[in-house]
């Protein structure tokens, strides 16, 4: 008796019995319904490990199924096979609560990788250690729910869209999809697609023959490949010019990419992720980034919400960054004064986490005794020969007065002006004082209009 059970769904005779043939020489027993009603019937008669149905059946379709087990929590990873093209239904399935689709003809490599992944996600899919850097730290309601979110993307092969501010975490969230699903044991390939020159992105992306331009003296594997078996994770996505939006989108739906000089398509096998800390809805609306690529990379957002959302994570997270601090330094504790715990408290963090992190390194360099306080964190909002807490008086605004972004506009243009006066204008030593890098200061002025 094999170990693995598969319920196959569709109305055609000879598909039933390819996925048969395919699945049986991977040791998988299959049982068989030709409409939504067999199917339904067999759910209650056996557990399935995994159920591949086909989109159009005489009595339904394939999402009603997904639906009906998602319904039922019988917690049975489902794939649709849907016509060739037809992504709007893809997307719909994977919305529904598919675990990943197929599209017709069914190219068999494709579904033998999808069913490995599948069954990776059996009872003894391993738990992957993660050391607390890789941790998503925060005891606040929000952050529990983003936890909890991110154990149930990482058992489906969905594109998932991580937005939120820079500094919030979204890599380290994908990182975690990635680290507690199946293709946790492949590569997880991250590109910010803002720092890769245009002219070179379709050879970063897919890779090139020798030959097919000046310097090209080999074959390349592209990202696509490099990312074989485990996850693409496309930051900041919405730096992608037009030319490239509408490539990727066909590499995404066709799952194959055809390498710079190359005459035939590569099957690729990767999940993608997403991120960008820009309204990529916006963006639509102004025609700056494809629809059709928005709807398929947005099959489901992931909101990570900005530090001053979730202060209440502000002692937590500062303990584990000074405890990463000693461990790197020697054994030096360093702790944190009221006074300063309190300045943090009350700090609005337009660089969030990761703006923490560098405060309190900077912090930890210039405090006396091992003890921090408000003048060796030096934060932006106040002045650095005071201990208050109260924010700067230029910033003091009645509430309601202005839209939210406006005001922290304002508050990240003031201190970025007043850290550029502190250093002479020197641009490097601002962006240290500031604990950004240099790229971070020279991408916030200009988007202040300051540069």
């Amino acid at each position: 008796m094999s170990k693995h059970l598969a319920l196959i769904v569709d109305d055609e005779p000879d598909i039933r019995e390819l996925l048969e043939l395919t699945l049986g020489r991977m040791d998988i027993d299959t049982r068989s319904a030709a409409n939504l009603a067999e199917a339904q019937d067999w759910l209650v008669k056996q557990h399935f490990d995994i159920c591949l149905t086909d989109m159009r059946l005489p009595d339904g379709n394939g999402i009603d199924l997904v639906r009906h087990i998602q319904k039922q929590e019988l917690n049975i990873p489902t794939a649709v096979i849907t016509a060739y093209g037809n992504m709007e239904s893809a997307v719909e399935a994977l919305k529904a609560g598919a675990f990943d689709f197929v599209s017709k003809p069914v190219d068999l490599k494709v579904l033998r990788n999808l069913i490995n992944s599948v069954m990776k996600l059996g009872d003894d899919f391993p738990e992957h250690d993660r050391r607390s850097r890789e941790s998503l730290l925060g005891e606040s309601q929000v952050m529990c729910n983003i936890r909890s979110t991110i154990g149930k993307l990482a058992r489906s092969q969905a594109p998932v869209y991580v937005s939120g501010e820079s500094g919030t975490g979204k890599e380290l969230v994908a990182r975690l999809i990635h680290g507690k699903g199946p293709r946790a044991d492949s590569p997880f390939v991250p590109v910010n697609c803002g720092a890769i020159p245009s002219e070179l992105m379709e050879s970063e992306f897919f890779g090139h023959r020798k030959g097919s331009f000046t310097g090209a003296v080999s074959d390349k594997d592209g990202l696509f490949q490099v990312a074989a078996g485990g996850t693409l994770f496309l930051d900041e996505i919405a730096e992608l010019p037009m030319h490239m939006q509408s490539k990727l989108l066909r590499a995404i739906q066709e799952k194959a990419v055809r390498p710079v000089g190359g005459q035939q398509e590569v099957p690729t096998d990767v999940r993608i992720l997403s991120a960008t800390h820009k309204d990529l809805g916006k963006l639509v609306g102004e025609g700056l980034f494809r629809q059709d690529l928005y709807y398929r990379l947005n099959v489901i957002e992931l909101n990570v919400p900005p530090l001053r959302e979730r202060r209440e994570d502000i002692p937590l997270l500062a303990r584990h960054f000074l405890q990463q601090l000693a461990e790197q330094g020697q054994g030096l504790n360093h702790s944190l004064d009221e006074q300063a715990l309190r300045a943090l408290g009350n700090y609005t963090f337009p660089g969030n986490v990761r703006e923490l992190e560098n405060i309190l390194e900077r912090a930890t360099a210039l405090c006396e005794n091992n003890v921090i306080t408000p003048q060796d964190m030096q934060l932006p909002e106040l002045p650095a020969d005071s201990g208050s807490t109260a924010p700067a008086e230029s910033l003091e605004l009645e509430p309601g007065a202005v839209p939210l972004d406006t005001y922290m506009d304002k508050v990240e243009k003031e201190a970025l002006i007043k850290a550029l006066e502190q250093t002479r204008y020197n641009k490097t030593a601002a962006a240290k004082l500031l604990g950004i890098t240099f790229r971070a200061l020279r991408y916030r002025l200009k988007k202040l209009g300051l540069e």
